[in-house]
């Protein structure tokens, strides 16, 4: 597997926020649902997506940056070099007790148990912890902010409902404690790491905890405010539009963004208002034909072409 820097293009002393960057722009670029029918654009896809579950992981980064594990997240060369060393014939000199010259096999088993998340059986055998398995599912807009379960199917077949909880965003990561690759020697299982990609929304889009929205209006609505329906991620509601309202015109809907969870407040809506004229009408144009304002303005009055 190649190395996960490279293949998010990033350099070793990157940050979280650069790690993810990458990631957004890459994911989006090779992303299946973009690319149908192109198998390399999807083999593509999900390399990256594998990259930044291991370097989105703090704990799988740092082994990695260490060189305990490599790309796969699987214990590195290393680590099986001293495995093969210590289970020959010039290991067995390591078997009895401490030296002067080196460690004891116990100390090593300790040692590399505690760097791979093992540790000892019953009869004092070294186990390890499996290899964690890295997966990408793209979710609905909707599903991302209010939460929901959704079943992912594995390469094997076998199946995991997976609880999507309210407000995540895309490329962030849920992890599946004990459905990864099973253990060495009797060692605990790994975990499933789903990485998410939240598909775009027709009309809604999201900054933060908060979501925005553009909502047409016809000319009378603008004109003579009023209340009108608006839709929002929990539903359809009633807001009034204030008399003689232009486009552009900012609505702030309270508590309609994305829900609160784990101490955080809700987020809130702001619709746009955009005023819609609509099919033309032959009475509205035989108005506005001989009609002339009683205080006539021109929008356009500061606006000065500068060189």
């Amino acid at each position: 597997m190649d190395d996960p820097y490279a293949t998010l293009g990033l350099a070793k002393d990157a940050s979280a926020d650069d790690i993810r960057a990458a990631y957004r722009k890459l994911a989006k670029q090779h992303h299946p649902d973009l690319n149908p029918g192109d198998a390399q654009a999807e083999e593509r896809f999900k390399a990256i997506s594998a990259a930044h579950a291991l370097l989105s992981d703090p704990e799988k980064k740092a082994q990695f940056d260490r060189g305990e594990i490599d790309a796969s997240g699987e214990p590195s060369r290393a680590w099986r070099s001293y495995r093969d060393h210590a289970e020959g014939s010039a290991g067995r000199r390591y078997s009895r007790g401490p030296s002067a010259e080196g460690w004891a096999a116990d100390d090593l088993g300790d040692l590399f148990g505690s760097m791979f998340g093992g540790g000892r059986s019953a009869d004092g055998e070294i186990k390890l912890r499996g290899r964690d398995e890295f997966y990408s599912l793209s979710v609905a807009f909707l599903d991302a902010v209010n939460g929901a379960t959704r079943r992912l199917t594995l390469p094997d077949g076998k199946t995991l409902d997976l609880k999507i909880p309210a407000g995540m965003e895309d490329g962030q990561t849920l992890r599946l404690k004990g459905e990864g690759g099973p253990g060495w020697n009797g060692g605990p299982s790994g975990d499933a790491l789903v990485q998410l990609t939240v598909e775009p929304h027709p009309y809604f889009t999201r900054e933060g905890d908060d979501i925005r929205l553009e909502l047409p209006v016809t000319l009378k609505e603008a004109v003579l405010g009023g209340p009108v329906e608006a839709p929002t991620p929990g539903g359809r509601v009633r807001v009034r539009v204030p008399a003689g309202s232009d486009s552009g015109t900012e609505l702030r809907l309270r508590g309609r963004g994305i829900p609160a969870r784990q101490g955080r407040p809700a987020g809130d809506l702001y619709a746009v208002l955009r005023v819609r004229i609509g099919k033309p009408d032959p009475e509205l144009e035989a108005f506005l034909r001989d009609w002339t304002p009683e205080h006539g303005t021109n929008p356009r009055e500061t606006m000065e072409a500068r060189s």
